[in-house]
């Protein structure tokens, strides 16, 4: 695949406040956290720009709201911000709802002024920040790349006393994203050999 060379990562909301079990339940894909760190790698060790987004929830009894240890990047993230090469930039948005692109700084128009028209998505939750971030940038005339396995999510109940164990949920959103032509919907090594 073809990753532009100016091609933007979004690293959405990986957050320590993501690692409480108590309060999100069973999670999928434990590699999930390899794979996002080998994408802000494989971009900052080719000068392409990186836009780490943060969750302020304003939800009194979230993990991730500010004042929290939770709302901190979890360390591996943490530790590669500010490590950029090369002219592609770094960019912290921060968010109280679940789009990237309603947050601040402006994403769209930091992306606009760069030039930028291909953005890869990676990070937490599958089907909620990633995903919605992921339909607004196809929205937005954006060429949306989502890195499947660099996500992962929770299990969920819905209506009716539905429930959905964690990888069927995060499976319905990437087939939500790539069926209904969001988002190009690929697994990391892919995204990370078209950046080499």
């Amino acid at each position: 695949m073809n990753i532009a060379e100016n091609a933007a990562l979004v690293v959405v909301d990986v957050q320590k406040g993501f690692e409480e079990e108590d309060h999100w339940g069973p999670r999928n894909n434990p590699g999930a956290d390899d794979n996002i760190a080998s994408l802000i790698d494989t971009w900052q060790a080719t000068g392409r720009p990186v836009v780490f987004v943060r969750h302020d929830s304003p939800k009194p009894d979230s993990p991730l709201r500010p004042g929290q240890e939770g709302n901190d990047f979890k360390e591996y993230v943490e530790k590669r911000r500010g490590k950029g090469g090369g002219d592609g930039g770094e960019l912290l948005v921060t968010k109280t709802v679940n789009s990237a692109f309603y947050g601040t700084p402006d994403l769209d128009a930091w992306l606009r002024a760069a030039g930028i028209s291909q953005i890869v998505v990676a990070g937490i939750q599958t089907n909620m920040c990633a995903e919605t971030t992921a339909r607004m940038g196809g929205n937005l005339g954006y060429e949306v790349v989502f890195a499947y396995d660099a996500t992962y999510t929770f299990d969920l109940v819905g209506p009716f006393g539905w429930a959905l164990g964690a990888e069927e949920v995060a499976r319905g959103a990437a087939v939500s994203l790539h069926g209904g032509g969001f988002a190009r919907v690929v697994m990391t090594q892919e995204v990370v050999g078209g950046a080499g």
